[in-house]
């Protein structure tokens, strides 16, 4: 019997924006238009408009005046539900299979509310650890006592976990999630891992000489929850040491980035970087300090390392799971001992050089083909699809007779 690809209608977070959920679903569009694998995307954009390659039909829905921002290039629209006809016109057309959102954002409240109605299976995959963001902004903006900092981090991920509970399957970045996941939703979750272009991320693009100075890059969003302000502590046990031949590069954009300029020694802002400028400023790194503790992935670890640039990562989160302690860089469990790590790779450059050229080896083996392989896979598997050319061409039930109540799927 002929068997069809599976045909996947996904509602991201993120898809213009500059963050890792949006750079994996344009990794994930450009995988399923290379395969040739049918897919309608929906997102989120600044005007209404409808794109057609190949495989792909993405349909960009504009935010409209009820949008507010959660950060300086992404929005939240309180009422994205306005396109609802037409989100659900185009879904009767394409007859997805499946409807994968990345999160409880407009876009995917839309993509799980219209996706019911037409009794499409839902995947969900776990991209961002919101309770910890709002864990972090409630302390910085509040300054509550550390119990209820607590209690906004327990009650924000059993509020996510109760949204995602409704999903089939489930995807995250990391073992440890999965786990986590699992566990508070009482559903199947697999590994949704991250991928590397390692010609676009590669030492070949570096352009700096051996001027020194020893550059220590970071790149992400200056936001709170990526503590950024770290940043500060690490200078001044730099400059305590006696270590004055470093500076800290900044590529991104966030709430910080005032505070970042006035406080961090050694501080220069370069802002947004994107194409030949990206690949350039992450091989001119000499190191990469990644301080955050609430990653899910981390992306910009991953990038780093294919740039030949070994990292200093922090034990919370995700990133852990991408360094290889000792090999292409460091894994450390406190801010003291964060800058002792960086202190070491500062002043020893055969250290440098021997896990600059480990960390490339590691990204290399590192296939984002792989990673949407995976995907395809557990979504045959665990929603038990039937692919027979035949049944490309029903109609969802719910088109001819709703349900009659809300399910969990």
């Amino acid at each position: 019997m002929t068997r069809r690809a599976v045909r996947v209608a996904l509602f991201p977070d993120s898809y213009h924006e500059v963050n890792g959920v949006a750079n994996t679903t344009r990794r994930f569009e450009a995988y399923a238009r290379e395969q040739n694998l049918p897919m309608i995307l929906v997102a989120g954009a600044e005007q209404t408009r409808t794109v057609e390659e190949g495989s792909i039909k993405r349909l960009e829905l504009q935010r409209g005046p009820f949008s507010f921002g959660l950060d300086k290039d992404l929005r939240f629209d309180v009422a994205f539900l306005r396109h609802h006809s037409a989100i659900k016109e185009a879904l009767l057309k394409f007859k997805p299979d499946v409807v994968h959102v990345t999160g409880p954002s407009d876009v995917g409240i839309a993509g799980i509310t219209i996706g019911h109605e037409l009794d499409i299976p839902l995947a969900a995959s776990w991209h961002t650890n919101l309770h910890e963001y709002a864990a972090r902004r409630a302390a910085l903006l509040l300054n509550p006592g550390e119990k209820i900092v607590n209690n906004v981090e327990r009650a924000s991920f059993a509020l996510t976990a109760r949204l995602y509970k409704i999903a089939r399957v489930l995807f995250a970045p990391n073992q440890e999630l999965i786990e986590q996941i699992s566990a508070a939703t009482g559903k199947p979750c697999f590994l949704m891992s991250r991928g590397v272009d390692t010609e676009f991320f590669s030492p070949a693009h570096r352009t700096r000489q051996n001027d020194g100075e020893i550059v220590i890059g970071y790149c992400g969003r200056l936001t709170t929850e990526k503590s950024v302000r770290d940043f500060a502590e690490f200078g001044q046990l730099l400059l305590r040491t006696g270590i004055k031949n470093f500076r800290f590069v900044f590529v991104g954009q966030g709430s910080e980035d005032q505070w970042l300029a006035q406080n961090v020694p050694n501080a220069t802002l370069a802002g947004v970087r994107k194409g030949a400028e990206l690949s350039q400023a992450y091989a001119d790194f000499d190191v990469f300090a990644f301080p955050s503790k609430t990653d899910t992935f981390g992306n910009v670890v991953l990038e780093a390392l294919a740039s030949g640039v070994p990292a200093v990562v922090t034990s919370a989160g995700g990133p852990k799971f991408i360094v290889q302690e000792g090999e292409t860089g460091f894994v450390t469990n406190s801010n003291a001992e964060f800058a002792s790590r960086l202190i070491e790779l500062v002043q020893d450059s055969a250290l440098r050089r021997r896990m600059s050229e480990a960390s490339r080896q590691a990204a290399l083996k590192r296939s984002w083909n792989s990673v949407f392989n995976y995907v395809y896979e557990t979504y045959e598997r665990e929603l038990k699809l039937d692919l027979s050319v035949a049944s490309a061409t029903a109609s969802p039930v719910s088109a001819i007779m709703p349900p009659m109540e809300f399910r969990q799927q």
